[in-house]
């Protein structure tokens, strides 16, 4: 393989090849032979389609920013437990076999990782969560599945995206806030799509919505109308949206064909989707295809100069690369400080069990000095974040600068 290092800012240190990079980040205070892996690093696999067009190319970009701006951090701190931790980035191209290909390559290799991190989608947490399983190996998915945050399929495995039962019910919050009484549902065919269409009926049931409707679409489709016009029958007082990429951009000119100004109110995949923050040519901000669009995000997203821990996150990936997506892709550098957090409750970083029980512990999670999300709260039935009402904000579609919606007052 053709390593061509070189040095960047703050002493980085770069190691790029065809397919993978190493970023090896200097600790700050972190001694020699510290911790019982002496000066041996602590190895981060991070996946992502670095090489996919469009969206999914984009969002991996920052999905693995953000974890290099983590092991930056950490290591600005000591890092884990006085190792230095090594971020290796395989651009999977968003292929499932590809990505299977690239796990069993670093964990056959001479120096597997610690620890793996995905950046998305869904279905290559699907391919790559069963073979990371068996191998031992800690792990942390952007891209949740049906089985994904269950842990007695994946014991070391931590959705650290908030799952679609969080997303559904925070839309059904803002739902009574609003006043509506009657919800459509229009989903995507992914994993992450179905799960969400799944959770729907319930969670708005629950939230005191009628559901007037559900229907899904497939993701490789260029035309969603038949199920626009099926949900535009039963009348609703607001579309719920599951759209991630491409497809978003079709719903969007379906419902301006059949000129249905519905109120609609994205997800998380609608946010994190560039097409509606962008303005035209590329994307279709401030035209009259978002005029009744809000999206749900996390705060953490929303720019704020009082936000310190946020801040000093942007600040450190800005130090490495520009942000290309919103900060709703930068999970990963929650799941490095989540690292970190957990290695120091136990006292070692050798233990991928006990690992995985300090990060069911509340008591370990909340000391986490993590970024996006406030705070994680896993238990031993679920290894998906439970998410705090006041975590969610519904915006607008805004410009972005720097990984932040920058609403207009």
């Amino acid at each position: 393989m053709n390593v061509l290092p070189f040095r960047g800012r703050r002493g980085l240190l770069v190691a790029a090849a065809a397919t993978t990079t190493a970023l090896i980040l200097s600790g700050c205070g972190s001694e020699a032979g510290a911790g019982e892996a002496g000066d041996e690093p602590f190895r981060i696999l991070v996946l992502g389609a670095l090489s996919a067009e469009g969206a999914l190319g984009i969002n991996a970009s920052t999905s693995v920013l953000a974890a290099q701006a983590g092991a930056q951090v950490a290591n600005e701190d000591g890092g884990i437990l006085g190792r230095d931790i090594e971020v290796e980035v395989a651009d999977d191209q968003g292929d499932p076999t590809a990505a299977v290909t690239l796990v069993r390559e670093a964990i056959n290799s001479d120096t597997p990782p610690d620890a793996i991190l995905n950046s998305g989608p869904s279905q290559v947490a699907d391919a790559t969560l069963p073979i990371i399983n068996q191998a031992g190996i800690l792990s942390f998915n952007i891209g949740p599945t049906e089985t994904s945050l269950d842990p007695s399929v994946f014991p070391l495995n931590f959705d650290i995206s908030a799952g679609p039962s969080h997303h559904v019910a925070g839309q059904a919050n803002h739902f009574e806030e609003m006043g509506y009484t009657s919800v459509g549902v229009l989903h995507g065919s992914s994993s992450y799509g179905e799960s969400y269409g799944n959770l729907a009926d319930e969670g708005f049931a629950d939230g005191g919505m009628k559901v007037v409707g559900n229907e899904e679409y497939d993701v490789a489709s260029l035309d969603m109308t038949p199920q626009l016009e099926a949900l535009r029958a039963k009348n609703p007082d607001v579309l719920a949206l599951d759209a991630y990429g491409a497809p978003l951009g079709y719903i969007l000119q379906g419902l301006e064909k059949l000129g249905w100004d519905v109120p609609v109110v994205g997800n998380v995949s609608v946010a994190a989707t560039g097409l509606v923050n962008t303005p035209p040519p590329s994307g279709v901000l401030g035209t009259e295809q978002v005029e009744n669009l809000v999206m749900e995000v996390y705060r953490s997203t929303v720019y704020n100069p009082e936000a310190e821990v946020t801040n000093r996150a942007v600040e450190a990936m800005l130090s490495i690369d520009p942000i290309k997506a919103t900060l709703i892709l930068a999970y990963n550098y929650d799941a490095v400080m989540l690292l970190k957090a957990a290695a120091e409750s136990v006292g070692s970083t050798d233990d991928p069990e006990a690992l995985a029980a300090a990060l069911e512990d509340p008591e370990v999670t909340k000391t986490a000095e993590t970024a996006i999300l406030n705070e994680y709260v896993f238990s031993a039935d679920e290894h998906s974040p439970a998410i705090a009402g006041d975590e969610f904000q519904f915006i607008p579609p805004s410009a972005v600068k720097d990984g932040q919606f920058h609403v207009a007052k």
